[in-house]
This record gives structure tokens, sequence and C-alpha cells, in this order.
């Protein structure tokens, strides 16, 4: 039985589009924050999820396209997994998830 060696070009296609899907989905989120405070009175406060929102969708942006370049090297540098950007992303995640219940009780 015959192994086949790992096929690096997919891996990292398959790592870009990852990391631009949980962008999109950051993205997504502020939008749909902003159109939630369309209808009523809005205040800048009320703004202030969907900018954190955006703010998390252009660091996972950034974070992807770092992550790609790394991918691309070759020989491809060791170690390469992604910790402390997983921990940031992580991090803003929570931080999202607590400004926009503190947004939805007021």
């Amino acid at each position: 039985m015959t192994s086949n060696p790992p096929d690096r070009g997919s891996q990292a296609a398959r790592t870009a589009l990852a990391w631009t899907r949980t962008s999109f989905a950051f993205l997504v989120n502020g939008a749909l924050l902003m159109i939630r405070n369309l209808h009523g009175s809005v205040g800048p406060t009320a703004l202030i999820p969907a900018g954190v929102a955006c703010a998390v969708a252009l660091g996972t942006c950034f974070i992807a396209v770092q992550r790609q370049r790394t991918l691309q090297r070759r020989p491809i540098p060791q170690p390469i997994t992604p910790r402390r950007q997983v921990h940031v992303i992580g991090t803003a995640v929570l931080m999202l998830v607590a400004v926009t219940t503190v947004a939805q009780l007021v």
C-alpha cells in the first residue's frame, strides 16, 4: 500500500477559502446588525456592534492574506500552525458576541 504525498497546492487553497469564508461571515454579521438598526431611532452607540463586526472582518481578511502567502512559499516554513492568529480571531469573536449581546439588551 502506497501513500500519496499531500498536495500542498490544495492545502493553500482550502486555507484561503476557510479564512475568506470566516471573514465574509463577520461582514454579513455587521450588515445584519446595521439592517436591524435602520428601523427606528439610531444613536451612534447602536452602530458599535456593526463597526466591531466590520473590524473583525477586516482583521480576518488580513490574516487570510498572510496565511495564503505563507502557504505559497517553497519550501513551506516550519511551523506553519496559525496559533496566534486563531487566538486573535477567537478573542475578537468573543468580543463581538459580548458587544452584540449588550447592544441587544439595551
